[in-house]
């Protein structure tokens, strides 16, 4: 049974109600075979010879009916858990789904002759706005004025837990740059006590318009930087501060 929860629930763990339509075995009038086996029945074929056939013999039980019941489920969601939907995730695909932790026992489909199954649930992660996980890491942008990637800028970030993370630039900050912060990605499902990390790309919001040749001269004056006019492979290009 697929179960979408948010990744500030996979960060800070939840318990989360079901309502679930499940079929109940009911009394019913009448009596149906039951417990119907296989047995070998011995037939005489004349004097001295014998075959052996199978019959399919069946007791006769109180009749049942199916009833759908309305039936509330509490399942936990703990820190750490995975969407096992995800490719790279696919190992753990089989580890959460046969955590015990994660079905509930005998909370299947009912069988009239039988123990009802185990109710599995495999999580599936809803697409979140600001943060991107891949395994116990997070990732995001921020987007900062041409002003501020020039001149150094401090800033916080809220985190899933509503935690506000520094991030703090005295340098010149370049499009494509990357800070990594450390333990402030999603909790190990193994052990909650350790953390990825928290990846932030940046990105320059470059003014609009056009220069006077006063502010062009200005510019090339306080930059005092050469013409730079290269082409590289940027997919091979990984920039971290």
């Amino acid at each position: 049974m697929n179960l979408d929860v948010t990744l500030e629930e996979l960060y800070n763990g939840n318990f989360i109600e079901i309502i679930r339509y499940k079929p109940v075995a009911k009394p019913a009038k009448g009596t149906r075979k039951c417990n119907c086996r296989t047995e070998m029945v011995t037939q005489s074929l004349g004097p001295g010879r014998f075959q052996m056939t199978q019959q399919q013999v069946c007791d006769d039980c109180p009749n049942v009916k199916m009833v759908p019941e309305e039936k509330v489920l509490e399942v936990e969601i703990e820190p750490g858990m995975r969407d096992v939907d995800t490719s790279f995730l696919r190992f753990s695909r089989i580890f959460i789904l046969s955590k015990p932790r994660n079905k509930k026992p005998k909370k299947g489909e009912p069988h009239i002759d039988g123990e009802p199954g185990d109710l599995r649930f495999k999580i599936r992660q809803i697409k979140h706005r600001q943060f991107e996980r891949r395994g116990d890491d997070l990732f995001t942008n921020v987007t900062v004025s041409l002003s501020d990637a020039l001149t150094g800028f401090e800033m916080e970030i809220k985190h899933l837990d509503n935690h506000m993370v520094n991030v703090k630039r005295d340098k010149i900050t370049w499009p494509g740059a990357r800070m990594r912060k450390s333990h402030e990605g999603m909790p190990n499902y193994e052990n909650n006590n350790v953390k990825g990390s928290l990846f932030i790309t940046f990105d320059i919001d470059f003014p609009k318009g056009t220069l006077n040749d006063e502010q062009i001269e200005g510019i090339k004056k306080i930059l005092n930087q050469n013409t730079v006019k290269t082409v590289y492979n940027g997919l091979q290009m990984d920039h971290f501060l």
